[in-house]
């Protein structure tokens, strides 16, 4: 009877822990669960386009269908100095209990999980904020080239990141209980968590609201290796769910793929001229210039007689009509000769 009260008094609490208003953002305790998160996946950073963008690393979060993958991805920073506390699983009272990540001058305690990128577990060792700049430590950030990324932008210090790093914690996605990581909060993070912090912004909501929508996203659906690992493009420009998460996981991070490496075809992804560079329409423009090299084609009498139908389909290559009927008239005037040699 006394084991059935006390079952039933946490359970209250649990139910009532997340209704407690709270100044803290990091403080709120956005759900408690009876299992543990999968591991983390193992994913490459998309490039940073454009300076000043900050990284949020992937994580699980939980859902109708049980744990779900939200994608990493880079934001723009809610104020000058901010930076990026990333959430975290903390197993407390026979549960896993799911920490918010927040913003704040500091980056606070999120549990030892080594989430990579300059999260090792302890800190933050991917950049620093220097007179109003963002630097970013490229021995472990991913960033593009360029004028745009000389000066006080860039800098690498592999020391830090050792430093920042928990030993033993691995891929696991949670603090304490069995198998989780075992690190406690120091007094200089105890310190960094009475701040005054800023939930996570708009674009982060958002992202995460897409990741809970996407299906594919749950481990119960991908085992625990979901597709979409990393968005391409920063969140405050995608459009959709997750937005153009699946081409930056393997072979196309960010904009590796595009002409011009990481700084030459970054800028054009997410702003105006985003919609006019893919690829597909300049690759078209070129293709009138083909018919130059339709000397075989007259050889051939019978194709040019099939391109009409594909080019009355496309308004925009209506200048092929002129070369065939250039092609046409030398077949004639070819026959029209030999005719008086023969008599």
């Amino acid at each position: 009877m006394k084991l059935f009260r006390s079952s039933a008094r946490w359970l209250l609490l649990a139910l009532l822990l997340p209704l407690i208003p709270t100044s803290k953002a990091h403080a709120g305790v956005f759900i408690s669960v009876g299992f543990a998160p999968p591991v983390l996946p193992v994913y490459v950073q998309p490039i940073c386009p454009t300076p000043g963008l900050m990284w949020t690393p992937g994580y699980w979060a939980y859902g109708p269908d049980g744990y779900y993958w939200v994608p990493g991805g880079w934001v723009p920073a809610p104020y000058t100095g901010a930076l990026w506390t990333p959430p975290y699983w903390g197993w407390e009272g026979g549960a896993y209990i799911f920490h918010v990540g927040y913003w704040g001058p500091h980056v606070g305690y999120y549990g030892g999980i080594n989430y990579g990128f300059g999260y090792g577990g302890i800190g933050f060792a991917g950049g620093m904020w220097r007179g109003g700049v963002f630097a970013y430590n490229t021995a472990v950030m991913r960033v593009g080239v360029g004028g745009a990324w000389g000066g006080n932008r860039v800098y690498v210090d592999r020391e830090v990141v050792n430093r920042g790093m928990v030993p033993g914690g691995g891929r696991v996605a949670f603090n304490g209980g069995p198998n989780g990581v075992r690190y406690q909060a120091s007094a200089q993070e105890r310190s960094y968590m009475s701040e005054r912090h800023t939930a996570p912004t708009s674009f982060q909501s958002q992202h995460e609201q897409a990741a809970r929508a996407d299906r594919t996203a749950y481990a119960k659906a991908n085992g625990g290796r979901p597709q979409n690992l990393a968005a391409s493009r920063p969140l405050n420009e995608n459009r959709g769910p997750v937005g153009g998460a699946r081409p930056g996981n393997e072979g196309r991070p960010g904009n590796e793929g595009r002409p011009g490496g990481p700084n030459g075809g970054a800028r054009p992804e997410g702003g105006p001229a985003a919609r006019p560079t893919p690829e597909g329409r300049p690759s078209q423009p070129a293709r009138p210039s083909q018919p130059a090299a339709r000397p075989a084609p007259e050889s051939r009498p019978n194709q040019p007689a099939a391109r009409p139908a594909p080019q009355q389909s496309r308004p925009a290559q209506t200048a092929r009509p002129a070369p065939q009927q250039h092609s046409a008239p030398r077949p004639q005037a070819e026959h029209s000769r030999p005719a008086p040699k023969g008599r």
